[in-house]
């Protein structure tokens, strides 16, 4: 496989992992506007032939470096990625809970989008 482009899909709600011209990983998020901004990754998802290359954690590091270029947080729903945030807190720094509570009551409220 060649070198892994990855590429911020915003208006589908999509971090894409690229190589060999494929998708072969993901991060599907949203934006929350209130309380705050914040991009909320809900799932990481490597396509299996691809596992174990460290895709999902370029993707989650990415997801990070995204939200600090823009000045904004990140808000985790994903368990990958809170466990990601967790072991790399100097890259990941904790979500306020409150953006966390706001995240998870938007997701309720929006059943299909995921």
């Amino acid at each position: 496989m060649s070198d892994i482009e990855i590429r911020d899909d915003r208006p589908a709600g999509r971090l894409e992992a690229r190589g060999d011209g494929e998708v072969v990983g993901r991060i599907e998020y949203f934006v929350l506007e209130s309380p705050g901004r914040a991009l909320v990754p809900v799932h990481t998802i490597v396509e299996p032939a691809h596992e174990g290359k460290g895709i999902a954690g370029s993707l989650a590091r990415e997801l990070y470096a995204t939200a600090e270029r823009e000045g904004i947080v990140v808000a985790p729903l994903c368990p990958y990625v809170v466990k990601w945030a967790e072991r790399h807190p100097e890259e990941a720094p904790p979500a306020d809970p409150e953006l966390l509570r706001a995240a998870k009551v938007w997701l309720a409220a929006h059943p299909g989008r995921f």
